[in-house]
């Protein structure tokens, strides 16, 4: 079993994330140790809470979840409600949940010092940052020689926190292993994989919420001219990390531009190698999304319990 933390900023991507996560727990393909959170797409305290609520649905109410910081290192927090919904999952209000008051940095000194463990980061990299440099870490962010989804250069997840970003690459001492924009974009379910999905999760307790929780990010996604479907950056994001599916990338060394007003969160990666400095990153270039689709059918058939 591979050991997992992930560290999340719960709304409707990441929430698919957490379920495929789940599968693959109660398969024993992998032993997920805690889930922890920061803001971004929602307050620290309802990424938590949806955090919560998600394994819950899935089954799994023994695994520790933490808020970790709760604010962006220098910037002030800006969240999503037009994108993932007034409480990040879409049409769907979790309610109130119970967070463990376990210390996040504890949870992570805990599993971290398994050097095996898998880190994957699929929100703002603020908890990264202040935590320090952590081996066999996978985080969801920027955009290379892409458009961002944010402003014209940057994309979400480093806009959000771009000194945090900026930092954890820096003082990275082994490759952060870094599924950008250009790649997670391509991971889409519509409305036929959607019924796909939920027809095989069957009587899962979580399969009766997806409707109403990806319907708000469809009717998102086509507002925005991108038609009635869903980018899951953060499920594909978990399948690379896990070497559950094909990719490809190199290794390189990037750098966030973190002041600058006008291109904050634009991330740069030396391809070519000008700077002359190590490599703190294996960048992915492409990865096998038909192989993803049934990757994620395969992990979720037959695992969870039916709803009483």
């Amino acid at each position: 079993m591979i050991p997992v933390l992930i560290d999340c900023d719960t709304g409707i991507d990441d929430a698919l994330a957490l379920i495929y996560l789940a599968a693959l727990h109660k398969r024993g393909e992998i032993q997920l140790f805690g889930a922890t959170t920061t803001a971004g797409n929602v307050d620290v305290k309802q990424t938590a809470i949806n955090t919560r609520w998600v394994l819950n649905q899935c089954g799994l109410p023994d695994i520790p979840v933490c808020s970790g910081q709760s604010e962006p290192k220098r910037v002030s927090l800006v969240t999503t409600p037009e994108t993932h919904g007034d409480h990040g999952l879409g049409y769907i209000n979790p309610g109130h949940v119970e967070i463990s008051q376990i210390d996040w940095k504890q949870l992570w000194k805990e599993h971290l010092s398994n050097t095996a463990t898998r880190l994957i980061v699929t929100g703002p990299a603020t908890n990264l940052a202040a935590f320090g440099p952590i081996k066999n870490t996978t985080l969801m962010g920027g955009a290379y020689l892409y458009p961002g989804n944010t402003t014209p250069t940057a994309e979400w997840n480093t806009w959000v926190d771009p000194h945090a970003a900026k930092q954890a690459f820096a003082q990275a001492e082994h490759p952060i292993k870094v599924c950008s924009l250009g790649v997670t974009e391509q991971f889409t379910l519509n409305s036929e994989s959607l019924s796909a999905l939920i027809s095989v999760l069957d009587s899962a307790p979580i399969a009766q919420f997806l409707p109403e929780m990806l319907r708000f990010y469809f009717e998102f996604h086509e507002a925005q001219g991108e038609g009635y479907l869903a980018q899951i950056h953060d499920l594909l994001t978990c399948m690379i990390a896990l070497d559950k599916i094909e990719y490809q990338g190199r290794d390189t060394t990037i750098d966030v531009e973190a002041d600058s007003a006008l291109m904050r969160g634009t991330t740069v990666a030396d391809i070519r190698g000008h700077w002359g400095r190590p490599a703190n990153a294996h960048l992915i270039e492409s990865a096998d999304i038909s192989g993803a689709h049934a990757e994620l059918l395969r992990a979720v058939e037959g695992v969870f319990e039916p709803r009483e």
